[in-house]
């Protein structure tokens, strides 16, 4: 499917200065994505977004950096649809693993060969439900493997007045 629309982030300040960069997935991992491995994790609402960003910990909230983005994406895979799915060979129980338990434990994580076997299919990135704690099956997200500024994978940050750093010098 092609994806056409604003999807918001929110994520760590000390990385405003590489909204785009998709590294502190590829440290760390994340659900659809191993170490090693970039992705950028969006998501369809800033509800959503706040909600995936602070896991579960409303009232605890760290300090973020909302960000929203234009996207205008092919070869996206749709699994936030069940008939989709059903076609594309996906089990719901494997896209909410406990992945990090799952990694942890140094155990096969099943929503990591969901993403391995789609980017090796050429697909740019997956519409799937958030699975943060509190999310409803209402709760989206654009999981993207494959961006850049330009068709067919385009997404650009919305920062018309340049408010985000440039770099990381205001973090030394």
């Amino acid at each position: 499917m092609r994806f056409r629309g604003v999807v918001y982030r929110a994520h760590n300040p000390r990385w405003a200065f590489s909204p785009l960069s998709g590294e502190g997935a590829a440290r760390t991992g994340g659900r659809f994505n191993r170490p090693g491995t970039p992705a950028l994790y969006t998501s369809l609402t800033v509800e959503t977004a706040v909600r995936e960003a602070s896991q579960g910990f409303p009232r605890k909230l760290d300090p973020l950096t909302l960000v929203s983005y234009e996207v205008d994406c092919e070869d996206i895979a749709d699994l936030a649809s069940s008939s989709e799915r059903s076609r594309l060979h996906v089990l719901p129980a494997d896209l909410a693993c406990p992945w990090k338990l799952l990694a942890h434990d140094g155990k096969a994580v099943p929503s990591w060969a969901i993403a391995d076997k789609f980017i090796a299919a050429g697909h740019a990135g997956i519409r799937v439900r958030s699975f943060a704690p509190g999310a409803t099956e209402a709760d989206m997200n654009l999981v993207l493997w494959r961006w850049s500024g330009h068709l067919p994978h385009r997404v650009v940050l919305h920062d018309p007045e340049r408010r985000l750093p440039r770099n990381d010098k205001s973090w030394r």
